[in-house]
């Protein structure tokens, strides 16, 4: 581990079945799409802004593979800003002054909604891979729980980027009458071979490491952490282009003026990665990473439809704005225009943007001028017709 980076794995595991956030359970079975169900749960989540009188400016905010709840707070394990505070914060695109804003973590994920590193209530111990594995609409299912405790019946706008945007998805084919306005960010209706094979390299670098013990790391008091890293450090590499690699690394070479022809990070490239991967385990549990990844692989909005997602969108009442980024090659433009297209042959509502940018996949999460412009300028229409206030 980078010397100048703080162990957070004490603070990480404290929030797992005692959130530093809100959290609602729920003693209600919930049935799962493998078959299995939870007899209860949990989710973590936060709220930011005001609900209206009759909770009509609800936004329900989706998070990515290795976010959470805290999308515009300090972090209470790493202490950095949340993870969208330049999209979500009062003045921002999604306006915390004009809206309610909800955002909660996963199912399968580890910062308190129940995942493999809860306490299984059968036996006390952690779920591991006892917990069944969740699906992208599981999270949903488990989600719209939480918004009907919180007595929204319509849930005014659904926004997220990655798996994120899947859920995003997955609400209006699910949920159709109660989201009034959708925006997937940098999504797809499925995941491709090619980022199913992604995740599966990043699943193996977990499960060989040794301190995985079959995945009962967490009652033997291991931590697969060098399986883990290098699972980050793969996927890391996705959600960024060659060109922003190449402007921002270059062939540089790390704290050194010649190689050593040796095998230590040479390169600033290798550095990175390896602060990446490092700093991603000390707030992150291997075996969530396992359950979300699985859920990614699992989605197919189409499936179910006989494969045609015009058909999955058939029911849809929502308005939808699909955004995507010129340089994301893990969602490219493409798989964005096949949500648009089926969009149209399904007669809903739909605008579309392919924002300019050389940052790859990862551009949802960043200072993208044009992003916000279009979120911002969206909700704002949306609202006119939603009867909100200006």
């Amino acid at each position: 581990m980078d010397a100048g980076v703080p162990n957070h794995a004490t603070a990480a595991a404290r929030q797992v079945d005692c959130p530093s956030s809100l959290c609602m359970g729920f003693a209600e079975t919930l049935a799962l799409d493998g078959g299995d169900a939870l007899p209860s749960f949990q989710i973590a989540y936060q709220v930011y802004g005001t609900l209206n009188e009759d909770k009509s400016n609800a936004i329900l905010v989706c998070h990515a593979l290795t976010g959470d709840q805290h999308v515009a707070n300090e972090h209470p394990v790493t202490g950095k800003a949340g993870w969208w505070s330049l999209m979500v914060g009062p003045g921002r695109p999604i306006d915390t002054d004009r809206y309610f804003v909800i955002c909660a973590n996963v199912l399968g994920g580890c910062m308190g909604s129940t995942g493999p590193a809860s306490s299984n209530p059968a036996s006390g111990e952690p779920y591991a891979l006892d917990l069944p594995v969740i699906t992208v609409r599981d999270m949903v299912r488990a989600q719209a729980r939480l918004v009907d405790e919180l007595g929204i019946e319509k849930l005014f706008a659904v926004v997220g980027g990655s798996m994120g945007g899947m859920q995003v998805l997955q609400w209006a084919v699910s949920y159709p009458e109660r989201v009034f306005a959708a925006i997937p960010i940098a999504t797809a209706p499925r995941h491709t071979s090619q980022n199913i094979g992604f995740n599966e390299v990043g699943r193996q670098a977990v499960m060989a490491d040794p301190d995985w013990c079959g995945g009962k790391y967490l009652m033997l008091g291991k931590r697969p952490a060098k399986g883990l890293a290098v699972a980050r450090m793969a996927a890391h590499i996705t959600y960024l282009s060659e060109s922003a690699l190449h402007h921002k690394f270059g062939r540089h070479l790390q704290d050194r003026e010649a190689l050593t022809f040796g095998f230590d990070a040479d390169f600033q490239i290798e550095s990175y990665l390896r602060h990446q991967g490092m700093t991603f385990v000390e707030r992150f549990d291997a075996n969530s990473y396992l359950y979300l990844t699985r859920a990614m692989d699992y989605f197919d909005l189409a499936k179910d439809f006989r494969g045609r997602l015009a058909d999955a969108f058939r029911g849809a009442t929502s308005r939808f704005c699909v955004i995507s980024f010129s340089s994301d090659w893990l969602f490219p433009t493409a798989e964005n225009r096949s949500i648009v297209h089926s969009l149209n042959a399904s007669g809903a509502n739909v605008s579309f943007v392919e924002v300019e940018t050389d940052r790859g996949h990862d551009a949802f999460l960043l200072d993208e001028p044009e992003l916000f412009r279009t979120v911002s300028g969206f909700l704002r229409g949306a609202a006119r017709v939603r009867g909100l206030a200006e």
